[in-house]
C-alpha cells in the first residue's frame, strides 16, 4: 500500500470558518483625555508611558481557523488621548474569529490605535504561543512625524 492508497485520517482535512477583516470592531474603541481639565496641577516631567498587556489576544489561523493565542503588549506615549480599557477589551475580542496572520494582526492593532490616539509613539508586541516548535514574536513601532529624530 502506498501513501496515495492510504485512507485519509479523520479530521485532518477539517477547517473552521473564519471571519474577514470587517469583523474587527474599530468603532467600539473609545478614549479619554490624557490630562484632566479640572486638575489644577500641571503634570511635570516627560510624557507618561502607558503599558497595557493581555494574555487573551486570540485571532485565528487563516488556514485552519484554529485559535492563535498570544500575549499582546501595547506601549505608548500619549499626546492628548488615552485608550479606554473596556473598549480596548471589546476591540481585541472582536479578533476572536478573524482569520489573520500574526504579522498582519500586530500591524493592524498598531494602525487602528495610532489612528484613534495620535500618540507621540507606540509599540505593539505580540508574542504568540508555540506551535509546532516555533514561537513567533512580532513587534511593530510608530513614531509621530513631529517626534522623529533628524
Amino acid at each position: 500500500m502506498t501513501i496515495q492508497d492510504k485512507p485519509q485520517q479523520r479530521g485532518f482535512d477539517r477547517r473552521y470558518d473564519v471571519q474577514g477583516l470587517d469583523a474587527i470592531d474599530v468603532a467600539v474603541l473609545d478614549t479619554f483625555p490624557h490630562v484632566r481639565e479640572d486638575d489644577p496641577v500641571r503634570y511635570p516631567g516627560e510624557p507618561m508611558e502607558i503599558v497595557i498587556s493581555t494574555d487573551e489576544f486570540s485571532p485565528v489561523c487563516p488556514w485552519s481557523g484554529l485559535p492563535d493565542f498570544g500575549r499582546l503588549e501595547i506601549r505608548y506615549l500619549p499626546r492628548d488621548k488615552c485608550v479606554e480599557l473596556k473598549s480596548l477589551k471589546y476591540y481585541l475580542t472582536s479578533y476572536r474569529f478573524v482569520g489573520i496572520y500574526h504579522e498582519h494582526a500586530t500591524r493592524r492593532v498598531l494602525g487602528d490605535l495610532v489612528t484613534l490616539l495620535d500618540p507621540l509613539s507606540m509599540t505593539i508586541t505580540a508574542d504568540y504561543g508555540m506551535r509546532g516548535g516555533i514561537n513567533t514574536v512580532c513587534t511593530a513601532r510608530y513614531a509621530a512625524p513631529d517626534q522623529k529624530q533628524g
